[in-house]
C-alpha cells in the first residue's frame, strides 16, 4: 500500500534518523532534503527506497558521516577533491556547487572528485546547475555491473552521465545510465509486475528479454546502443579516474554495500559573457520547440515529464511504501 506524505514532513523524518547517526543537523537537513526531492520527482529508486542503503553502508564503515570533501590540487579551472569517503550526496552536491563557483570566474568549472560515495540521483546535480543559471555535465563510475559488448560478465560500470541546460521554460536535464535500463529502473517495473517496454538485457539463457526479473538474475543488462554503451561506459570511467586520480571501475568493491572509492567528474559552463541570458533561452526554446512539433503531444524533452510528476507529488504528497515508512519512523 502507498501512502501520500508531505515532503517536508518526509525530509525531517530523513533529518532525524540522520542526526542519530552522527550526522550535523545541517548536513542531515541538506541529504535528507536531496533524498526527498528526488521522490518528489519520480525517480523513487534512488530516492526513499535507496535510504535504507546509505543507513547499511554508515554501519558497516563504508560511509564517514562526519568526512567532507578536501581539495588537493587545482589547476586554473580545475580542481581535484578527496571526498573522504563522506555522504556521497552531499560530497556530490558540493563539488557541482564549487564547478559553477569556477564556472562564474573563468567561464568553465571542472571538479574532478575521487575516494567518495554513490551519489544517489545524478540528475539532482545537473538541476543543481540549471537553477544556478549554467550548463551542468556530470557522470561517476559505478563497481563493475555491466558487461562490455560481447561478453557476458560484468568488466564496465553502469555510469550514469547528466547533460542539464538552463532553460526559464523549464530546463533539459537529461539522467541517463549505460544500460538501457538501470538496475533502479528495473527494480522498479519488477515492483509493479511490468514488462519492460522494449528489450532491457539477456535472461541466464542468453537471450534477449523484457522481463526485468530475468535480467536482474543474469547481471547482464543491454549497454544503450549495444558497443556504443560499452565504449562510452569504458571512457567516462577512464576520464573520471585520470581527472580525480581517484580509483577506475575495476579497483572498486563489487559488492554494492561497500561500493565506495568512486571517482566523478562535475563540469560548468557559464555562457553568461559570450551572450545574453535571452538569446541562450531564445536558441534551447527554438530546439525544443522543433523537436515538441516532430509528433506533438508524443514528443517529450528530457526534464519534461519530471516536472509534471513534481506538481502532482507536491500537491499530493510523496508516494512512500507503507512498509518502508513505517521502517523509517520507527528509526
Amino acid at each position: 500500500m502507498m501512502l501520500r506524505v508531505p515532503l517536508d514532513e518526509v525530509a525531517s523524518t530523513l533529518a532525524a534518523v540522520l542526526v542519530r547517526t552522527g550526522f550535523e543537523p545541517h548536513r542531515a537537513d541538506l541529504c535528507a532534503r536531496l533524498f526527498a526531492e528526488t521522490t518528489r520527482d519520480g525517480v523513487y529508486s534512488h530516492g526513499l527506497e535507496r535510504f535504507p542503503r546509505l543507513l547499511a553502508m554508515i554501519r558497516n564503515g563504508s560511509v564517514d558521516v562526519q568526512a567532507t570533501p578536501q581539495r588537493l590540487h587545482q589547476f586554473g579551472a580545475i580542481e581535484r577533491w578527496d571526498g573522504r569517503r563522506g555522504p556521497g550526496n552531499l560530497n556530490a552536491w558540493a563539488s557541482m556547487a564549487r564547478a559553477i563557483e569556477l564556472s562564474n570566474q573563468h567561464g568553465i568549472g571542472c571538479v574532478a572528485l575521487a575516494n567518495t560515495n554513490h551519489w544517489m540521483r545524478g540528475g539532482t546535480y545537473g538541476w543543481q546547475a540549471a537553477d544556478a543559471g549554467v550548463i551542468g555535465i556530470c557522470w561517476t563510475n559505478t563497481l563493475a555491473n555491466l558487461p562490455p559488448w560481447g561478453a557476458s560478465l560484468p568488466a564496465v560500470g553502469n555510469n550514469p552521465l547528466i547533460i542539464a541546460v538552463p532553460r526559464p521554460a523549464g530546463h533539459v536535464i537529461l539522467d541517463m545510465a549505460m544500460s538501457q535500463f538501470s538496475y533502479g529502473a528495473l527494480t522498479s517495473y519488477q515492483q509493479k509486475g511490468q514488462l519492460l517496454p522494449v528489450d532491457g538485457g539477456f535472461d541466464l539463457s542468453g537471450n534477449l528479454t523484457r522481463d526485468p526479473a530475468a535480467i536482474e538474475a543474469s547481471q547482464r543488462p543491454l549497454p544503450i546502443g549495444y558497443w556504443k554503451g560499452s565504449g562510452l561506459a569504458m571512457m567516462l570511467d577512464m576520464i573520471a579516474a585520470l581527472l580525480s586520480g581517484g580509483l577506475a571501475t575495476h579497483q572498486i568493491p563489487t559488492d554494492p554495500l561497500r561500493e565506495s572509492g568512486l571517482s566523478q567528474v562535475f563540469l560548468a559552463l557559464n555562457l553568461v559573457r559570450l551572450q545574453s541570458a535571452e538569446d541562450s533561452a531564445r536558441t534551447a526554446n527554438a530546439i525544443v520547440e522543433s523537436v515538441l512539433a516532430s509528433n506533438p503531444g508524443a514528443v517529450r524533452y528530457p526534464g519534461e515529464q519530471i516536472l509534471v510528476t513534481r506538481a502532482e507529488n507536491l500537491a499530493l504528497g510523496l508516494p512512500v511504501r507503507e512498509e518502508l515508512w513505517a521502517e523509517l519512523r520507527a528509526l
